[in-house]
C-alpha cells in the first residue's frame, strides 16, 4: 500500500472545514444498500473498516474522515480489493453526521464507532474534540433502537469525556458495569489499538446501546 503523507492535526472548527457535505447518492456508493451499515467516525487511513468489510461481507462500513488526502487513498485500497461495502466521505463529522444520517433509510445504521479520536489536550483546543454534545444528540435522534455505539482511546480524560457524554443522554445505555470494557467486543483492532496495547499500555473503551 502507498502511503500518503497528510498532516497528523487538522483544525476542525477552522473555516475550510467546519461546514456540511451535501450526502452522496447512497445507491451509486454501496450497490447493496440494504445491508445493515456501520458508520466509523475519525476512521484515519481506513485500514479498520478495509479489515472489518473483508470479514463481514454482508454489512456495509462507511469511513468518515476529516482529512481529504486520507479518504482518497482509503477509497482506493477498497476499490482495489474489490470490496464494494466499503467507502470512506472527507468530512467534519460534526457538520455532517446530521444531514447524513438524515439521508440514511431508517434503522439502516446498526453500529458506530468512535476510536482514539484526536485528543486536543489544551483546553481552549477541547471544543475541537469529535464527540460534543450536538454529535451524541443527532446519533440518538437517527439510530433505532438496538443499534450500538462503541468508544475507545488511550488517553484516559478523553476516554471519559465520551464515556460520559454518551451515558449522561437518556437514549444510550452503557452495556457492562463501570468503568470500563475489559475486551474489545470486534474482531478488528485499529492500528492505534495494537501499537498501545504492544507497549503494555491501557485502553479505556465503552460500549452503549441505542434504548428506546
Amino acid at each position: 500500500m502507498a502511503l500518503v503523507r497528510v498532516r497528523e492535526h487538522v483544525n476542525p472548527l477552522s473555516r475550510h472545514y467546519d461546514r456540511a457535505i451535501e450526502p452522496p447518492d447512497w445507491s451509486q456508493l454501496f450497490p447493496q444498500g440494504d445491508r445493515p451499515l456501520h458508520l466509523d467516525i475519525g476512521c484515519a487511513k481506513g485500514h479498520f473498516a478495509l479489515a472489518m468489510g473483508e470479514l463481514t461481507p454482508d454489512w456495509n462500513f462507511l469511513g468518515l474522515e476529516i482529512r481529504e488526502p486520507l479518504v482518497h487513498q482509503a477509497n482506493r485500497w477498497a476499490q482495489e480489493r474489490n470490496l464494494d461495502n466499503v467507502r470512506y466521505l472527507p468530512c467534519n463529522a460534526n457538520r455532517s453526521i446530521r444531514p447524513l444520517l438524515s439521508s440514511l433509510p431508517a434503522g439502516i445504521v446498526q453500529c458506530v464507532t468512535i476510536q482514539f479520536p484526536d485528543p486536543w489536550f489544551k483546553k481552549r483546543h477541547q471544543k475541537r474534540r469529535v464527540v460534543q454534545p450536538s454529535l451524541v444528540s443527532d446519533l440518538a435522534e437517527f439510530l433505532p433502537v438496538g443499534a450500538r455505539v462503541f468508544v475507545q482511546s488511550d488517553i484516559e480524560e478523553v476516554a471519559i469525556e465520551m464515556r460520559d457524554r454518551f451515558s449522561e443522554h437518556p437514549a444510550f445505555s452503557l452495556t457492562h458495569p463501570l468503568p470500563w470494557l475489559e475486551q474489545n467486543p470486534l474482531p478488528v483492532p485499529t492500528e492505534r489499538e495494537k501499537s498501545v496495547l504492544d507497549q503494555g499500555l491501557p485502553v479505556y473503551r465503552a460500549l452503549f446501546d441505542r434504548v428506546g
